[in-house]
């Protein structure tokens, strides 16, 4: 094995592990609709003229933002297992 090469450690109890944000938010709009995901969320991105390219721009770019969308989705997540 090359010795700069460190193996990826399972972390079976981590929701978040191995998800990419595009997935987070496909998840959430199609469970819950753009219209109730924007009151879960208020942000400008959910509300007016809402699509899956506009909101992960601005969720890349805006930490606060991005932590609430994610913690739906975990929210989400734990829920329904």
């Amino acid at each position: 094995m090359d010795k700069n090469h460190i193996p990826k450690k399972k972390q079976p109890n981590n929701l978040m592990h191995g998800v990419k944000l595009i997935n987070i938010v496909e998840g959430l709009v199609e469970y819950y609709g753009w219209e109730i995901l924007a009151l879960k969320i208020n942000i400008n991105c959910f509300k007016n003229d809402p699509s899956i390219k506009s909101s992960l721009k601005f969720l890349r770019k805006t930490q606060w933002a991005r932590e609430k969308v994610e913690q739906l989705y975990i929210d989400l997540k734990k829920k329904n297992n």
